[in-house]
Order: C-alpha cells, then sequence, then structure tokens
C-alpha cells in the first residue's frame, strides 16, 4: 500500500537526519568535557549516540531490503554474504557504541565534593551540568544556587554538578545502557527470524516464544521512550519512538513474507 511505504520510508529518513542531531549535540558536550581536546580512546564514550545511531540505521535498512525488497529466491549466496559482512561491521559499532554508554554512565560516579567556594570558580572556565551531555557555562547568576548545594566537581575537567543534577545524569545515562543492551537482544531475536524465514521455518512454537520475548523487550523500549519524555530529553524521545515505529515496519515485512 502507498501510504504504507510512505510513513515508512518518512521514519528512515527521520532516523537518518537524528544521526546529525545527536552529532550536534555530543560535538557540544565534548567542548564542555574535553578542555585540551578528545584524546582518541575516549571518541567511543564521546559520541556513542552518534555512532550507535548510523550503524542502526545502515542496519535498519540491510533489515528492510531482505525482509521487503528482495524476495528470499534473489537473494544469491554471494549476495547473502555481502549482506553478513555488512552487519557484522554494523553489530561492531553497535556493540561498541554500548561499550561506550556503559563507560559513559560509570564516569559520572567519578565527580567529588567540591572543596573550594563555588562562586571564586565563575567565570573561570567551568562548566555546569545540566542534564545528560548538556552543560553551560558557569557564571556569577549560577554561583549563589549551587553554593547552596555540596557542589561536585569532575577531577582533571572543569566540569562543576548539582548533586540532585548529577543524580538524574546517572539515572538518564542508565537508561541509555538499558536501552541499548535490549536493541542488541531485539536484533539478535529478528536476525534469527531472518534465518528461520530463509529456511521455511519460522512458524509454530518457536514463532510464538519469539513474538512473546519481542512483546516483553519493546515493552522495556517503551518503558525508555516514556522515560526520556518525562525527564524532558525531547531527542531521545523522539529518536526512541522512531526505532520502535521502524522496527514495528520490518516485524510487518517478516509477517508479510510468512503469508
Amino acid at each position: 500500500m502507498r501510504w504504507h511505504q510512505w510513513i515508512k520510508y518518512t521514519v528512515y529518513g527521520l532516523l537518518t537526519l537524528n544521526i546529525g542531531l545527536f552529532f550536534l549535540e555530543e560535538w557540544q558536550a565534548v567542548a564542555h568535557i574535553f578542555d585540551d581536546g578528545l584524546p582518541l580512546s575516549h571518541v567511543i564514550s564521546a559520541f556513542a549516540a552518534s555512532i550507535d545511531t548510523a550503524a542502526w540505521v545502515l542496519l535498519l535498512l540491510l533489515f528492510e531490503t531482505e525482509t521487503y525488497q528482495l524476495p528470499p529466491e534473489h537473494i544469491t549466496p554471494r549476495l547473502a554474504f555481502g549482506f553478513r559482512a555488512v552487519r557484522t561491521f554494523c553489530y561492531g559499532f553497535i556493540v561498541y557504541a554500548f561499550y561506550g554508554y556503559l563507560t559513559k554512565a560509570i564516569g559520572l560516579y567519578g565527580f567529588v565534593p567540591l572543596e573550594a567556594d563555588a562562586c571564586s570558580l565563575a567565570n573561570q572556565g567551568y562548566s555546569l551540568l545540566i542534564r545528560l551531555d548538556e552543560f553551560l557555562p558557569f557564571d556569577a547568576n549560577m554561583c549563589a544556587a549551587l553554593a547552596e548545594t555540596n557542589a561536585q566537581v569532575l577531577p582533571a575537567s572543569h566540569i562543576l554538578a548539582d548533586p540532585q543534577v548529577l543524580d538524574a545524569t546517572r539515572r538518564l545515562a542508565w537508561v541509555d545502557v538499558i536501552n541499548s543492551s535490549t536493541w542488541i537482544i531485539v536484533v539478535a531475536l529478528l536476525e534469527f527470524d531472518v534465518w528461520l524465514q530463509a529456511r521455511g521455518k519460522l512458524a509454530g512454537l518457536v514463532e510464538d516464544i519469539g513474538r512473546v520475548t519481542k512483546a516483553v523487550l519493546y515493552s522495556i523500549l517503551l518503558g525508555a521512550a516514556v522515560y526520556w519524555g518525562v525527564a524532558g530529553t525531547l531527542l531521545d524521545f523522539w529518536d526512541a519512538f522512531l526505532w520502535l515505529f521502524a522496527f514495528f515496519f520490518i516485524e510487518l515485512n517478516i509477517l508479510a513474507s510468512d503469508n
């Protein structure tokens, strides 16, 4: 149906646009976190969302090609090998991005109590943590409020944080970790579905168990999206719902192929 295809490819296009949006957000954060330049070893944690989204978009397009654009009988052994090679490449970056989310979450526990007077650091090149990957230059207008709290500082950096904001940021970081790991499990199940589908074995109890398992996993992903929406991280909220829509279409492709 033409309207179905328009919706599907609009969602795919918006997800591609999100690569750039995440990159801009993380690029701005890098300027605050790494005063002396971004070390190569920290690229994955600094740009975890950008790398993750780019790999997922490429993987999504591969799933779309295999489950809808090309009938199984048109997928030659050489083409199937090519698909597997590119998917393996994507999975490597997806797992690498998961590592980036994990190290970012763990890194937020490196803050220590600020021993100096917060107001003495105003306009001295320090940044104030507002939310995950969001910072503002720390100036005199902010110091009074921060001075009333047990301000935290990240050693070897110029980042300050209010304890309550830091706790909220840690929760957001762990939601990223949970979301990333859940998607990895989902895509592993989809790979298994595609493998069974190519052999005409996606039916019966195996198919039912797969559907129940994915329903639980998609519920976790929906919960993460709702949490981001409530927390006010609109880009994460928007991106999460787009991905749920995108893989809804992939599931429809697999269902249609079975029929």
